[in-house]
């Protein structure tokens, strides 16, 4: 869809069904309330039912649209069918942000277990080609777009977290590759690929390996990291009919880190 005119829109994403994966907390949950005042409907989707009750009664208190699924990121079945029950909720899809992931314990290439490295597979890679494929079978009708989150470390080496950056830059791949298979059926398929950023999972990391946190101010020429909100931000637009012409692009939103 191509807007021509000069006109602005109620909110960047009026009028859209978007559901969204990892939304109980950090850039999901950003993404939640974000694409919520942007004007779209947005079913939430996370194992903590919990946070998102909370976060689905912000949004509704707040004048929003919501709702909540719960999904299993580890679980092919339990994907499809919080999209599916995605779909139900307002009798179409128009829009989703697969932000799901699992984090690595930071380590050596040689001490990573098989364990982890299936874990990585199964969350930061799997979860989002099955989400993909079942997200686009209920756009076909009327096109969409999608919006993968990837990371700085699936565009560079990552010795501290070889898995997890592996299996991002395979999303990175497969993101690119549905890009080109859904194009002439109307839908949108790009990624973004955030650098460091204050949620929850960065501080785990610190944790278990200090100075990590500190490591990415260093490294950033911005000088901190990110706030998931401003994350949020990049894929609210690349959701929107703003980002009309835009697909199979792996977006940097990490302040000059990867540059």
């Amino acid at each position: 869809m191509t807007n021509d005119d000069n006109s602005t829109p109620a909110g960047l994403l009026a009028g859209k069904a978007v559901f969204i994966t990892g939304a109980s907390r950090g850039i999901g949950a950003a993404a939640a309330r974000l694409f919520a005042a942007e004007g779209a409907a947005v079913v939430l989707a996370a194992r903590s039912t919990g946070a998102l009750d909370r976060i689905v009664g912000e949004i509704r208190a707040s004048g929003g649209i919501a709702d909540a699924v719960p999904v299993d990121l580890a679980d092919s079945a339990s994907i499809g069918a919080a999209v599916a029950k995605a779909g139900e909720v307002h009798g179409r899809l128009d829009g989703a942000f697969n932000n799901g992931a699992a984090g690595q314990e930071p380590g050596s290439l040689e001490s990573t277990s098989d364990v982890d490295i299936e874990r990585q597979f199964t969350v930061n890679f799997r979860a989002h080609w099955t989400a993909m494929n079942a997200e686009v079978a209920l756009m076909r009708a009327g096109g969409g777009a999608i919006v993968n989150t990837s990371s700085i470390g699936g565009r560079r080496a990552n010795p501290v977290l070889p898995a997890y950056g592996a299996m991002k830059r395979g999303l990175n791949s497969i993101t690119e590759s549905a890009a080109v298979t859904w194009a002439p059926e109307g839908i949108r398929v790009n990624a973004i690929a955030p650098g460091g950023t204050a949620t929850e999972m960065m501080l785990d990391w610190d944790k278990a390996t200090p100075g990590v946190i500190e490591a990415n101010y260093a490294a950033t020429p911005m000088g901190r990291m990110a706030e998931p909100r401003e994350v949020a931000e990049v894929a609210a637009w690349l959701l929107s009919d703003r980002a009309s012409m835009v697909t199979g692009a792996i977006v940097p939103v990490d302040g000059g880190a990867g540059a």
